[in-house]
């Protein structure tokens, strides 16, 4: 009898091992799930910014505390899969684009589950002392990789955390030094000093506890001395430029809708208007062939330049997605070719590439479109060029309305250049050279919505007004471009190699 006993019990021993396995492997997946979703949470439309300070602890306390060791990278990948999905996934449904590409969000996920597969290993040979600084190294480095590689299917600088703070520009003026990796690294070393407190509390280590606390201590300071240097810089003034985008409300296919942009543009001018910018692919002519006189006697009766997207096809097969400039005295600037047309959601333009700025008696003025705010390199060019304001016809889709317009505060801030957003339908806004948004209009409409306003006939074009002073100096950054994201980029390299080497020496008997 007791023989039973005691095999029934060595029976037991492994099933209650396998179901505490199971149970931490959910309990650390929804763990660091609920990462996702409070970095989510920290972005529009819900705006709670103080969470992306923390978002990311709870997945790092699933993956070293929390999931079984030999699991423990799928905590990240499920924490980070779960972000991007907030943060891509409803777009690029809105935008139509194939089902493959829909699935980024896991491939990402899958891919950091994979890098992180020696992470826990790692830091339990260190003790933990490198924990802040070596996901956020590793994450920096691959979103700089992935925008300055230039393929649109990267997403460019989409899903940075650094964009929850879109609406505070006074924390947000060291970017004119360091650009958004910059940011993105302070952000997340912040999370994992936190974390590793965390992780070395619940292992009663007090080693362990006073080197993680060093190493809080040391990333509060920097985050106090960017605060201080942010403050400083924040000097913005008032005045200059009048500029109007203007939201259309409706596709521009018939004359009435055609006729009622030229009303709306009357009216912003009558207010003092200087510059009116006109949506992405507005016209699906080319107003330099089309109509160009009727658009020049617009431009000279209102005193205002016009900046006008259109887009089409012509009979060659090549598409066109560009802009160009009306001014007051008869003279067409242009075009400008967009120079990263978002190919996976079927932009097919292919005349990007050349920046260009032109003397007005405004100041100097540029055009970008879209897609090329999500990237870095298309206003900097214009900055460099002498560029004073840059208007930006964009075209979004519903699922974006809350969030793009945000990512000019960061392209204004890193080339203290003020810039001005017209959208179709959804985000128009006007943002100055220190990142302020001056006025803003957002439609957080669902695609239904949006389907039956692009067919209403009642609903008028609107333009928001403000004034902005002209930029032009440029910025540490301007000049250097994102020097950090090299640098990180080279940091994770050398780091990897040196995690490999410390894993190999203390793996030999």
């Amino acid at each position: 009898m007791a023989e039973t006993q005691s095999i029934g019990a060595a029976d037991a021993k492994p099933a209650r091992r396998g179901e505490r396995f199971i149970v931490r492997t959910l309990a650390g997946l929804v763990l660091a799930a609920s990462s996702g979703a409070l970095a989510t949470l920290a972005f529009p439309p819900f705006d709670l910014w103080p969470l992306i300070f923390v978002a990311f602890v709870p997945m790092a306390v699933a993956q070293h505390r929390v999931m079984p060791r030999a699991l423990a990278p799928l905590a990240p990948g499920a924490g980070i899969a779960v972000y991007y999905a907030g943060q891509l996934s409803a777009g690029l449904a809105d935008g139509d684009v194939v089902w493959y590409i829909q699935l980024w969000p896991l491939y990402v996920g899958l891919f950091v589950a994979a890098l992180c597969w020696p992470g826990r290993h790692f830091h339990e040979r260190t003790g933990y002392r490198w924990i802040a600084v070596s996901f956020p190294l590793a994450w920096t480095a691959i979103d700089a990789a992935r925008m300055l590689s230039g393929v649109d299917v990267l997403a460019g600088t989409w899903g940075n955390p650094a964009y929850a703070l879109y609406e505070l520009p006074h924390l947000l003026q060291p970017l004119a030094l360091i650009g958004i990796f910059g940011l993105e690294f302070l952000l997340l070393v912040i999370n994992f000093a936190i974390a590793g407190l965390l992780i070395a509390a619940l292992s009663r280590d007090g080693a362990r506890v006073r080197w993680a606390g060093g190493a809080a201590a040391i990333t509060a300071a920097f985050a106090i001395g960017w605060g201080a240097v942010s403050m400083a810089m924040f000097t913005p003034q008032q005045g200059g430029l009048r500029v109007a985008p203007v939201m259309s409300n409706s596709r521009i296919e018939t004359e009435a809708d055609f006729q009622n942009l030229f009303t709306v543009t009357r009216e912003a001018a009558q207010q003092g208007a200087q510059v009116v910018v006109w949506h992405e692919g507005a016209l699906r002519f080319d107003p330099l062939v089309e109509r160009t006189e009727e658009l020049r006697a617009l431009a000279r009766e209102t005193g205002a330049y016009l900046a006008i997207g259109y887009r089409l096809i012509e009979e060659s097969g090549l598409a066109r997605n560009e802009a160009v400039v009306f001014a007051p005295d008869g003279r067409t600037f242009g075009p400008y070719g967009k120079s990263h047309p978002g190919r996976f959601a079927g932009d097919l333009s292919d005349t990007g590439g050349e920046y260009k700025v032109y003397d007005t008696t405004l100041g100097r003025i540029a055009t970008i479109i879209c897609y090329d705010l999500d990237f870095t390199d298309s206003a900097r060019e214009m900055a460099r060029r002498g560029a004073q304001f840059i208007a930006v016809p964009s075209n979004d889709v519903p699922a974006i309305a809350g969030t793009h317009y945000t990512h000019l505060v960061f392209r204004a801030i890193e080339n203290r250049l003020p810039m001005a957003k017209a959208d179709s339908f959804f985000d128009t806004a006007i943002i100055d050279a220190w990142g302020r948004i001056l006025a803003r209009e957002v439609n957080l409409l669902t695609r239904e919505q949006a389907a039956a306003r692009d067919t209403a006939t009642d609903i008028a074009p609107t333009a928001i007004i403000a004034d902005v002073p002209l930029g032009g100096a440029g910025t540490f950054y301007t000049r250097f471009g994102d020097w950090f994201g090299w640098l990180v980029m080279a940091g994770a390299a050398l780091g990897f190699l040196a995690g490999a080497m410390i894993s190999f020496r203390k793996a030999r008997p």
